[in-house]
């Protein structure tokens, strides 16, 4: 671009708008005349005060919004920001401006026509609809709402009102019982090939395991497909009803069935700016509450470490950063090397006290052997009552709950017969 269009640019950055305004002619006149003069889509985020936080050029035929963080999209609510954009054709909103309306929680997505001579035409919006989508082909499509097209002259000034108005339904609709309390609030999901019978099995599993570990649920979302989207697990739109769900029910956390590789973890959050973590994440979380002994812990916190290992390298740019040599150049580790060589070192060290601990339950199960005492063992899958029954027969008072893994450590209690013969009983 040439120096004059640059600076032509940074004018708009330094324009301000009245809070109830999504745009004046003197903006709108401003923006079709450099994007038709550069030929490229031109747009600016603008914040509720009026303010333009970004200016953004993209092609010809689309625009490309960076990631925006995370400091207003929190908590359900929407991002404080909205989009004006220009269009070279004479259409309206794209299935492009939806996807980037619901992912990024915009306030509004608005797209000024431009004509062959760069005055600007009608002004196209949508927002969300804080009104859950039903079911069926059109459910996508219910996910926002169409102001109708209108001359920048003739544009109403209640912007602020339609925003503080869609707030408070999104508020509204939105359940409050577990806001406060500090628990996960998550939806459930899985994308299966499997038949739908096996696939409703594993949900109600998963919603066991969620259960154990304090989430509340809100919402399960099952969907079958021959082919798995190798980036997304399931598809773009699929994806961005769950975004709504998530907006609408206060959600904070997405959990899926499914073992996600980390690229996958990473794309996913890059779309929904939520947490994000599978069924072994959710399961090890459980583990790491649970484990009371030493070895518990220890057997967890390498669990974790190796699954964690392969995940460094996508959780965030800065691990590439150097951290060794002068001024940075120069030889040094980089982040990632020194926190996988922390990682490695770590599990040197608890697999040598692993080792330890092996030896020492090996000397206790000599001595129970030279004292030929019977050892009986009740194994079963988790939540099917060993628990229970180790209190029924020893009265012992052992935690047993209603959830899966709710005793991770192996517990042993000695039982007397009435023939003076003793056993030992071991609840694993």
């Amino acid at each position: 671009m040439k120096p004059a269009q640059l600076k032509e640019l940074e004018r708009l950055g330094r324009r301000r708008l009245e809070p109830d305004q999504i745009t004046t002619p003197e903006l709108a006149r401003s923006l079709a005349a450099i994007s038709r003069e550069i030929g490229r889509q031109v747009g600016l985020m603008i914040d509720r005060a009026g303010q333009v936080e970004l200016v953004l050029v993209g092609d010809h035929r689309s625009i490309m919004i960076p990631a925006l963080g995370q400091s207003r999209a929190a908590g359900g609510r929407l991002r404080g920001l909205r989009c004006l954009h220009t269009h070279l054709a004479a259409e309206g909103l794209t299935q492009d401006d939806f996807m980037d309306l619901l992912f990024l929680r915009l306030d509004l997505m608005s797209a000024l026509e431009v004509d062959h001579e760069g005055w600007p035409g009608k002004l196209h919006s949508a927002h969300l609809n804080p009104r859950r989508p039903g079911s069926g082909r059109d459910a996508a499509g219910q996910a926002w709402l169409l102001l109708p097209p209108a001359q920048v002259s003739r544009l109403s000034d209640n912007l602020r009102e339609l925003i503080a108005s869609l707030e408070g339904e999104f508020a509204r609709l939105r359940p409050t019982r577990e806001v406060d309390l500090g628990r996960d609030r998550a939806i459930l999901v899985s994308v299966s090939s499997a038949s739908l019978r096996q696939a409703r099995e594993s949900m109600d599993e998963l919603v066991e395991l969620a259960a154990s570990a304090g989430v509340v649920v809100l919402d399960t979302v099952i969907q079958r497909r021959d082919k798995i989207n190798p980036r997304l697990i399931l598809g773009r739109g699929k994806l961005g009803e769950i975004m709504l769900q998530a907006l609408q029910l206060n959600a904070n956390l997405l959990i899926f069935d499914q073992e996600l590789n980390p690229s996958q973890v990473r794309s996913i959050t890059d779309h929904t700016e939520m947490r994000v973590i599978d069924r072994t994440q959710l399961i090890l979380d459980i583990f790491a509450r649970r484990a009371l002994s030493r070895e518990g812990r220890l057997q967890v916190e390498m669990a974790q470490l190796k699954y964690m290992m392969p995940r460094l390298g996508t959780r965030d740019d800065a691990l590439s950063r150097l951290t060794g040599g002068i001024g940075g150049r120069g030889p040094g580790e980089t982040r990632l090397e020194v926190d996988r060589r922390r990682i490695r070192d770590r599990l040197a060290k608890l697999t040598a006290k692993l080792k330890e601990v092996a030896r020492e339950r090996h000397r206790r199960r000599e001595r129970r052997r030279k004292k030929e005492v019977p050892v009986l063992s009740l194994v079963g899958y988790t939540n099917a009552g060993k628990s229970t029954l180790l209190n029924a027969l020893t009265g012992s008072n052992i935690l047993a709950e209603d959830k899966l893994f709710a005793t991770l450590d192996p517990t042993s209690r000695r039982l007397r017969f009435p023939e003076e013969m003793e056993v030992i009983i071991t609840d694993t």
